[in-house]
């Protein structure tokens, strides 16, 4: 009855497996933190474990032809332990360990010609305040692991706004000159074990609070030489960290042009949630395409521009109740709700729009959302 793919993980990125699993006859299971999550809803074999535990990570691979992962907070002696046992785990603890780890990923990236922010890790308030001397203050200092969406990320003036930090286990902070840049890009590549590379084209993303809030596809006025670096960049990582699947490397653009690395994640990447509505294959299917070792997808947008917004908490009980209006103003877009309970600023979902005119296109994906949240357009 075709592959078997375990995932790690039951969030709103394994539920956007589902369908592109179903389409190709893949039997999905994973790895849930609770049995009404977002993917348990909607994955019928989900069974309820931690990321850490092993007894619990090695029974969902059970039978699986690849484990993969839909976050990164997998430990490395786990992922080796399963290896060890016969386990196809992609992409492998080797590359993960980039995603995991800041200090990790920035001396790699170094390492390989990729440009970077100016960067140091240091373990001393003292240490601290010498890199900001020499780069200039404020610098931004975050935690190496487990910091996500804005969250264990820090601006910071004088070593004393980071001094909590050093008091605890963090060990060394990853520490950077704080760029100042025109504005965020993101570049999603895909690659196989086998070698073979797709990627989309360079979008734009906007935050909001330190968390993604919009994505435009593909970044407008980005001039041609500029979006193939980013996509050369974007390759250059995926083969030197032997990733396997969807890999997102977020970017900052500077006003000259030079093109800086933020950021990378080793998974389905809130800058391609466009690609389920916007690419002929979107990168939940090339995830599963990529970690089985088939031939990739088309990446080709179906539209000039795809503009995707995140539905950002909501004054809503349930933002499913406001479908009559949303759908009988904007029947064009595309709604996807996660299955989660409310809360402010709570990933709730997202919407997009997709169209020839960017202006009009923004517009309706906006006003959309705004919907959702409980406001009329």
């Amino acid at each position: 009855m075709g592959p078997v793919v375990a995932v790690v993980g039951g969030g709103q990125l394994a539920r956007m497996m589902a369908e592109p699993a179903g389409a190709l006859q893949i039997h999905l299971r994973a790895l849930v933190e609770a049995a009404d999550g977002a993917a348990a809803q909607v994955i019928p074999d989900a069974p309820v474990g931690a990321a850490g535990d092993l007894e619990a990570v090695a029974a969902v691979a059970a039978g699986a032809d690849v484990l993969t992962f839909e976050h990164e907070h997998v430990p490395q002696d786990l992922l080796t332990r399963l290896i060890a046992d016969g386990v196809n785990v992609q992409p492998g603890p080797g590359a993960l360990r980039h995603a995991q780890d800041k200090i990790v990923m920035r001396t790699r990236l170094t390492e390989l010609g990729v440009p970077c922010p100016r960067w140091a890790a240091v373990a001393t308030p003292e240490e601290l305040t010498s890199f900001g001397d020499r780069v200039g203050w404020p610098v931004i200092a975050k935690v190496p692991v487990g910091g996500y969406d804005g969250k264990g990320v820090l601006v910071v003036h004088d070593a004393a706004e980071a001094a909590h930090w050093f008091e605890t286990d963090h060990g060394q902070i990853l520490v950077e000159e704080r760029v100042a840049f025109r504005r965020e890009l993101a570049a999603l590549v895909a690659r196989r074990p086998s070698g073979q590379v797709a990627t989309w084209p360079v979008v734009e993303t906007i935050q909001a609070n330190g968390v993604c809030a919009e994505v435009i596809a593909p970044a407008p006025d980005l001039p041609v030489h500029v979006a193939e670096d980013a996509l050369d960049i974007a390759r250059t990582i995926a083969d030197g960290l032997d990733v396997t699947g969807v890999l997102a490397v977020e970017m900052f653009e500077a006003a000259d042009g030079v093109l800086l690395v933020n950021e990378l994640a080793m998974r389905p990447h809130n800058s391609g949630h466009f690609s389920l509505d916007g690419s002929v294959t979107s990168q939940f299917e090339q995830h599963l395409r990529a970690v089985l070792d088939l031939p990739l997808g088309d990446t080709s947008a179906t539209a000039p521009w795809s503009v995707m917004v995140n539905l950002l908490g909501s004054e809503l009980a349930d933002p499913a109740s406001a479908y009559p209006d949303l759908m009988a103003a904007f029947p064009d877009a595309k709604v996807h709700l996660y299955g989660k309970s409310v809360r402010p600023g709570r990933k709730l979902g997202h919407v997009t729009v997709t169209g020839t005119d960017l202006a009009e296109v923004r517009r309706r994906a906006r006003a959309a959302t705004t919907i959702l949240g409980g406001t009329p357009a």
